[in-house]
């Protein structure tokens, strides 16, 4: 059935999504990661090659949209919000949805109520194999309506795969994560799985591999993330590392090299294929390519970054960290945080708190701009936060020339 919301324009923007199809057409293959240079003369915008909507992220939303037109008059509900970008959830709500899982992770929706006639989605994270058994126990198909990314699906198929052949599965994630929780969930039917969230864990799980930890200290560490009966001295001996796609994919292959390390140290280089598993294709391609357009967009140099998102975005939190790391950031999540020319409300992810900034923009200098965003931001929200920063400036140069100067 064709659509007839179109929910690409409801969150395209004039001037962003022109430029990304401008840069699309004159680089198919994706090779330039160079930003767009943005020149409005009173500022300049430093715009990363890729940022915004991924496939998985389109493809969830046109599943629900083409679901509410289906069933006028049905109850339709998400198990938890499709994505974590408040203006998308937003409006399907005032279309009609209700979701079962608010994000904090509280039940707003009782199990009870539902019934085989009701419609449930399953959003772009994925879900447990628990979840799915309430469901069916409903009378409800979990798989009917299903937004599941093909790359966490993919990332649970390489679980599994692990799981047969023997080795250990370790996620790379954050463990009350939806899409973490929904890895376990599938990982555990065939492999002893854990979690570790950082380098920091990385390097306690490979002292254990090495024999330089106890197993009693190492459970304690990690607690719920390990998968019932857990035996870091049986299950460590062959391990293959996959992860949660929205984190940090530089830091995805830092685990893995330090995990390999540990087992090379401990059985030998010449025996690695039979204790550490090459995974390294199971990385989300969308997610690397924003990550490292964000680092070519540093590399070009700015006075600050913007990035845009829910503050509950994982892949927009990486995005954050790498601006972080180089320059004055503001992680805004749409145009209502830029206050003024002097005060901006942005989302500290070091103290998980909004906070208020003063004399964010240069005043003694024409400002370059980092402008980009997470997987789940639509354009329309990217270019709000453009055109609110546009306004604090007099004499901007309009969209149209700088539409007309870039597309020349």
């Amino acid at each position: 059935m064709e659509s007839r919301i179109d929910f690409r324009s409801l969150y395209r923007g004039r001037v962003i999504s022109r430029i990304r199809e401008l840069r699309q057409a004159a680089d198919p293959r994706k090779q330039d990661l160079s930003p767009a240079v943005l020149d409005f003369g009173a500022v300049r915008f430093i715009l990363s090659r890729h940022f915004g909507f991924c496939f998985g992220v389109e493809n969830a939303i046109e599943i629900a949209y083409r679901t509410l037109e289906a069933h006028p008059g049905k109850r339709v509900f998400f198990l938890s919000e499709m994505i974590h970008n408040p203006k998308v959830n937003r409006d399907l709500r005032e279309r009609g949805v209700n979701f079962i899982f608010a994000p904090s992770g509280e039940q707003t929706i009782p199990w009870e109520s539902l019934t085989s006639d009701d419609i449930v989605v399953v959003p772009a994270f994925g879900t447990t194999l628990e979840m799915e058994a309430r469901l069916a126990a409903r009378g409800i198909d979990p798989y009917r309506y299903n937004t599941t990314c093909p790359f966490v699906e993919k990332v649970w198929k390489r679980s599994r795969q692990l799981g047969e052949r023997g080795f250990t599965v370790v996620v790379h994630g954050k463990s009350a994560h939806e899409e973490t929780r929904a890895i376990f969930s599938h990982s555990v039917r065939a492999a002893p799985t854990l979690v570790v969230r950082d380098l920091e864990e990385a390097g306690i799980l490979a002292a254990m591999i090495r024999g330089g930890t106890s197993g009693e200290s190492f459970r304690a560490r990690f607690g719920s993330k390990l998968s019932a009966g857990f035996d870091p001295e049986r299950d460590l001996v062959k391990i293959g590392v996959v992860n949660q796609t929205t984190m940090l994919a530089s830091e995805t292959r830092e685990i893995a090299r330090i995990l390999r390390q540990a087992m090379a140290d401990r059985y030998g280089e010449d025996s690695i294929r039979e204790h550490f598993a090459d995974t390294s294709d199971t990385l989300c391609y969308a997610t690397n390519e924003n990550q490292n357009a964000t680092q070519a967009s540093i590399a070009h140099g700015a006075d600050l970054a913007l990035v845009v998102g829910g503050y509950g975005s994982s892949n927009t939190q990486q995005i954050v960290r790498l601006c972080v790391a180089a320059l004055p950031t503001y992680f805004v999540e749409n145009d209502s945080e830029i206050l003024s020319a002097r005060e901006i409300r942005h989302y500290s992810i070091s103290t998980r708190s909004l906070m208020v900034s003063e004399n964010w923009l240069p005043s003694s200098h024409r400002p370059d701009i980092i402008l980009t965003c997470g997987a789940s931001c639509p354009d329309a929200v990217l270019e709000g936060v453009l055109i609110r920063v546009l306004s604090l400036f007099a004499g901007a140069r309009s969209f149209e020339d700088v539409l007309q100067s870039f597309a020349s």
